[in-house]
C-alpha cells in the first residue's frame, strides 16, 4: 500500500498542479476582459499567467532591485503596466503617484500580500490587517512607541543589550556580521516586547526567525523540506512563547503588569489572546527585518567608504571624550540627538538598501489617475527603491554618499515622514510606527560597534533583496577590539 502510494505520488502533485494551472488560466482570462475596458498604463502583457514575474524576481534577487522597473520605465514611462503572479499589476517609478496611493490606504487602495505572508504574519497583524481593525492596531503601536516612551522604557535598555552583544564578542574573532544584527535585533524586540532576556531564549528565538523570514515569499506548499512549512512550524514555537509569556504575565498578582510592550499591551488594550500574539508577531518581524537589515547594510557601505567611516568614528569618539563617558557609562537623549552625521549615515544606508523596497497594494475600486483608470483588483505597486536610486533625483545615486543629506536643496527630500522621495518607511495610514525605535537601535549600534572594534573583511559580499534583504556571503568579517585608552582613542580620532 505505501510503495504504491510513493509511486502514484508524483502523478498527484502532477495533477493539482494541472489543477491550478486552469484554475489561474480561467481567472487569467477573465480578469483580462474586464481590464480590457479600463485604460491602463502603457506596458506589455508578457506571458499568461507567469507574465513578467521571472525578470522582476531576477531583478530584486540582485544588488540593483530596480533593475527590472528601469527598463520598463525607459519605454513606457515611470508608471506601466504588467503581469505579476498571475494578475495585472501597475508599477510606479514615480514619486506622486506612490504618495497618492499611500495616502488612500483604505480609501481607493488596500495592502495586499501573497498567501504565504498573510498566514505568517497573522490576519490580525498591524501589517495585514485592514480597514477599522488596521487603524486600531496602528495607533496601538504607535502610542506604545512614542519619542516620550523611547526615552523613558528603550534608551537605557537598548544600550545593555548593546554592551552585552560586544562583551560576548572574542577579541580576533572571525564572524558573520549578518548572524550579529540579527541577533542584536531579536534581542532588542524580544527584551522590549516580550520581557525575555535570557542567551538561550533570544538564540532559540532568532533561530526561529530565520526560518520564519525565509517563508514569507515562498511558495505556500506545506509539506516538509519547503520553506513555507518550516516557516510555519517556526511561526507556532515562536505563539507558543507569546502565549506561555501571556500566561505568566496574567498570573502576577501585581496590578501593575509592567512597561514592556506586551505587559502595556494587556494592561490597556482589550485585544483577544490571538490578536495580541499576532500583534507582537508583526512587531518582532518588522523590527528584526527593519533594523538587523539596516546596521549591516550600513556597517557594509561604511566598510567601502573610509572616509565616512573616519567622520562617524571621529563624531562618536569626540562624543564620548566632550562628556567624559567612561566605558561604563551610557548615552542619554541629548548624546543620541547630537549624532548629525551619523543620522546621515543611517538616511543613505535605507536610501541604497532599504528594505521595503517596494510596496504590494491592491485597487478596491476603479481609480482615476492623470488619463488612466486602474480596475478595482488591480496590483498596484508603488516601487520605492526606483525613486531612491533615480538619478535625477539624487546625483551619483548608486554611490554611499551620507554627505548628500547635508546639502541643504536635499534637506526637503529628507522628510521621510513626507517626502515623496524618500520614504524608507512607507506613508500613509500605514507608515512603519516604529520608525523612530528602529533608527534609535541602529544609531546605538553604530556607536558601540565603532567605539568597540575595528574590523577586516575576508570575503566579497555583495546585496540580495529576495526572499529578503541580505548580503549573500553573510559579510564575514574579523573584529579586533579596540584599547581604550586616552592615547590610542585620541590617535584614532585623527
Amino acid at each position: 500500500m505505501t510503495q504504491d502510494f510513493h509511486k502514484a505520488w508524483p502523478y498527484i502533485i502532477s495533477s493539482l498542479l494541472a489543477i491550478l494551472f486552469l484554475k489561474k488560466l480561467i481567472y487569467y482570462k477573465k480578469k483580462s476582459a474586464r481590464v480590457g475596458k479600463c485604460k491602463l498604463p502603457p506596458g506589455r502583457r508578457g506571458w499568461p499567467i507567469v507574465g513578467d514575474s521571472f525578470s522582476w524576481y531576477n531583478a530584486v534577487a540582485s544588488s540593483h532591485p530596480p533593475r527590472f522597473v528601469e527598463q520598463q520605465v525607459e519605454r513606457y514611462g515611470k508608471i506601466f503596466s504588467c503581469s505579476l503572479f498571475g494578475k495585472w499589476a501597475v508599477v510606479s517609478a514615480d514619486p506622486a503617484f506612490n504618495r497618492f496611493v499611500m495616502q488612500n490606504e483604505g480609501k481607493l487602495f488596500q495592502s495586499s500580500y501573497p498567501k504565504s505572508f498573510r498566514d505568517l504574519v497573522g490576519k490580525n497583524g498591524v501589517i495585514t490587517a485592514q480597514g477599522e481593525q488596521q487603524r486600531k492596531l496602528h495607533s496601538i503601536a504607535s502610542n506604545m512607541m512614542r519619542l516620550d516612551k523611547l526615552k523613558l522604557h528603550f534608551l537605557q535598555d537598548i544600550q545593555i543589550v548593546m554592551k552585552q552583544t560586544m562583551s560576548n564578542i572574542q577579541d580576533n574573532q572571525v564572524v558573520l556580521l549578518q548572524d550579529i544584527c540579527r541577533k542584536v535585533a531579536i534581542n532588542l524586540m524580544v527584551n522590549q516586547l516580550l520581557g525575555m532576556s535570557s542567551e538561550s531564549e533570544v538564540n532559540e528565538i532568532a533561530e526561529l526567525f530565520s526560518d520564519f523570514a525565509d517563508g514569507c515569499l515562498s511558495v505556500p506548499i506545506k509539506l516538509p523540506g519547503f520553506a513555507y512549512h518550516e516557516a510555519m512550524k517556526a511561526r507556532d514555537s515562536i505563539i507558543s512563547k507569546i502565549n506561555r509569556t501571556i500566561e505568566i504575565h496574567r498570573q502576577k498578582s501585581s496590578p501593575t503588569i509592567g512597561n514592556g510592550v506586551l505587559g502595556r499591551l494587556l494592561e490597556e488594550e482589550s485585544l483577544p489572546d490571538d490578536a495580541v500574539a499576532d500583534f507582537i508577531i508583526n512587531l518582532l518581524f518588522a523590527g528584526n527585518e527593519t533594523t538587523a537589515k539596516t546596521m549591516l547594510f550600513a556597517v557594509y557601505f561604511l566598510t567601502q567608504s573610509p572616509r565616512a567611516m573616519k567622520q562617524l568614528l571621529h563624531e562618536q569618539q569626540s562624543l564620548r571624550k566632550k562628556k567624559g563617558i567612561s566605558d561604563g557609562e551610557m548615552l542619554d537623549w541629548q548624546d543620541y540627538k547630537a549624532m548629525p552625521f551619523t543620522q546621515c549615515v543611517i538616511d543613505e544606508s535605507l536610501r541604497i538598501g532599504g528594505i521595503a523596497i517596494w510596496l504590494m497594494r491592491e485597487a478596491i475600486q476603479d481609480v482615476e489617475y492623470q488619463d488612466y483608470i486602474i480596475p478595482r483588483g488591480c496590483f498596484v505597486v508603488p516601487f520605492l527603491s526606483a525613486v531612491h536610486l533615480n538619478e535625477n533625483i539624487y546625483e551619483d545615486s548608486l554611490t554611499f554618499n551620507p554627505w548628500r543629506w547635508m546639502v541643504p536643496e536635499n534637506q526637503e527630500k529628507r522628510n521621510w515622514r513626507s517626502s515623496p522621495y524618500f520614504a524608507p518607511f512607507g506613508g500613509g495610514a500605514r507608515f512603519c510606527p516604529g520608525a523612530e525605535l528602529a533608527r534609535l537601535q541602529i544609531a546605538l549600534f553604530l556607536h558601540y560597534f565603532l567605539t568597540t572594534f575595528r574590523w577586516r573583511q575576508l570575503k566579497e559580499d555583495q546585496m540580495s533583496f529576495f526572499p529578503s534583504a541580505r548580503l549573500v556571503n553573510g559579510f564575514e568579517i574579523q573584529l579586533t577590539k579596540i584599547n581604550h585608552d586616552s592615547k590610542n582613542v585620541k590617535n584614532e580620532v585623527k
